[in-house]
């Protein structure tokens, strides 16, 4: 069975076919679990359909990660800092608005700047998107600086490290999961840097545009780019082994080091509960 999670605020996140839970370092020191079933659209009939199943599942993931983080925040802030649906509605839309403005409007108007003093279309288009992987690269780095984000960062490490020792079927101890790696090809942070990839290509057979035309291009086209994106994925960890794969991930696994950190054993254990919970829903046996 395939699971995998996100790092929320001093917790993990983990996710079955079936079910996910949140595992949390409460201020008394403790590992609050809270766990729940859930039918993952990867299961669901949209998700036997290639490129098509990439977006919703990119935006199943999104919900679900701000559910992850309101009950990881509410878990150790308290009931101050509970989020209403609605909150959540509006984070979602703000995270959204916030993507499109830095990762659309500002290299479509950075490209539009400099079409008219470069003859070729898909060169514009090319430099649109290496403008797009730089914001993105400087976006995640300024992150690094921020104290509790690097607390987060670890607990992305430790989520890596849990999920690695579970894929070898080792027991699930800190012994074993802080020897491995806390960089994963299935993580967010390379899916991510792939669709910026699979953006430029998808985006450069596009002529010269007005500045609207190419954001709402680009809009329009996500689906597109996150259903590629998303095939790609799963045929880098199908066939991980091979050259190819290894070389379509390298990028993505060297972009971890700025999102993840070395973790504590605390912060292992905390993933090691997630993980556990899991599989005690999904009813799969383990050894630890």
């Amino acid at each position: 069975m395939q699971i995998g999670g996100q790092a929320v605020i001093e917790g993990v996140m983990m996710r079955g076919p079936n079910s996910f839970s949140v595992a949390v370092r409460t201020p008394s020191n403790g590992v609050r679990v809270h766990m729940f079933n859930t039918r993952s659209i990867a299961n669901s009939k949209i998700g036997r359909i290639p490129i098509l199943r990439g977006f919703f599942v990119l935006i199943d993931s999104l919900i679900l990660g701000i559910k992850a983080l309101n009950i990881s925040a509410e878990e150790y802030g308290g009931e101050d800092v509970k989020l209403s649906n609605m909150d959540i509605f509006l984070a979602m839309v703000m995270g959204v608005g916030l993507g499109i403005l830095l990762f659309i409007v500002f290299p479509a108007f950075i490209a539009r700047m400099i079409q008219n003093s470069i003859l070729s279309a898909f060169l514009v288009n090319i430099i649109e998107g290496l403008v797009r992987i730089g914001v993105f690269i400087i976006y995640l780095y300024s992150f690094s600086f921020i104290k509790d984000i690097r607390r987060v960062f670890e607990y992305h490490g430790a989520e890596h490290k849990v999920i690695f020792t579970y894929e070898k079927g080792e027991p699930l101890t800190v012994d074993n999961a802080i020897k491995n790696s806390r960089l994963h090809p299935r993580c967010g942070t390379s899916f991510l840097l792939i669709v910026m990839v699979v953006s430029i290509l998808v985006f450069s057979i596009l002529g010269k545009q007005t500045l609207l035309l190419r954001i709402l291009s680009r809009i329009a086209l996500v689906p597109l780019v996150a259903g590629i994106s998303y095939e790609m994925i799963r045929l880098t960890s199908k066939y991980r082994d091979s050259k190819l794969a290894k070389i379509i991930i390298s990028p993505g696994l060297a972009l971890q080091y700025l999102t993840t950190r070395e973790p504590s054993s605390d912060q292992i254990e905390v993933a090691i509960e997630a993980v556990k919970s899991i599989l005690t829903l999904e009813g799969v046996p383990y050894v630890g």
